[in-house]
């Protein structure tokens, strides 16, 4: 196979155009191939630092409370999707008492029980207004391996895409390099007794 991409590159249709072309292939399979993995776990890893970060935060502003269920939340002013409706978790109406002792009632999503005067565990900001729960770890690191995913993408078809312009562009100049060859080989150029 050596030989034969040998031979090939001595031959006079090899022009300096596919040479570069040749390159510029080469190192947009390198970046590719390294290049988008290392941009796609470096971008993971910062969106993983970012995340546990915030939930720390989450964590310093928002704490659990045991509220009392009051009754079912209305189901007219629900929607399919409403934040803070995760995977078992219920629409309840319920009262707990906030950190400077007043008595708040309001509607919250629990993953408990739903009868009125069952206990539920809400999350509350330092004011006690019901908030979301703070993420979990299992859900940044999800979060972030989507984002690593999709950094790698964005690499890789940044690299595609320059591979694409700077390709197009090398045949366009071969084709003009080839207009004006023939240009100059005049329009009988085949023809017999021509003074060829």
């Amino acid at each position: 196979m050596g030989i034969r991409v040998l031979r090939w590159r001595r031959s006079p249709l090899w022009r300096a155009t596919d040479r570069h072309e040749a390159w510029v292939t080469l190192g947009a399979l390198v970046l590719l191939a390294l290049g988008a993995p290392a941009a796609g776990w470096a971008g993971g890893v910062l969106a993983d630092a970012s995340l546990q970060q915030e939930i720390r935060a989450q964590h310093e502003e928002r704490r659990p409370v045991t509220a009392v269920v009051v009754a079912p939340a209305p189901e007219a002013r629900r929607f399919a999707g409403d934040p803070g409706d995760g995977p078992g978790r219920t629409p309840v109406v319920a009262a707990w008492r906030a950190p400077d002792g007043t008595s708040r009632t309001g509607e919250v999503t629990t993953s408990g029980a739903r009868e009125p005067g069952a206990p539920a565990r809400v999350w509350t900001d330092a004011s006690g207004l019901p908030v979301p729960p703070p993420m979990d770890a299992g859900t940044a690191r999800t979060h972030a391996v989507l984002g690593g995913v999709g950094v790698f993408l964005l690499a890789a078809g940044c690299v595609e895409a320059g591979r694409r312009l700077i390709v197009g562009r090398l045949v366009r100049r071969r084709y003009a390099l080839l207009d004006r060859e023939w240009a100059e080989a005049g329009p009988d150029w085949g023809r017999a007794g021509t003074g060829s």
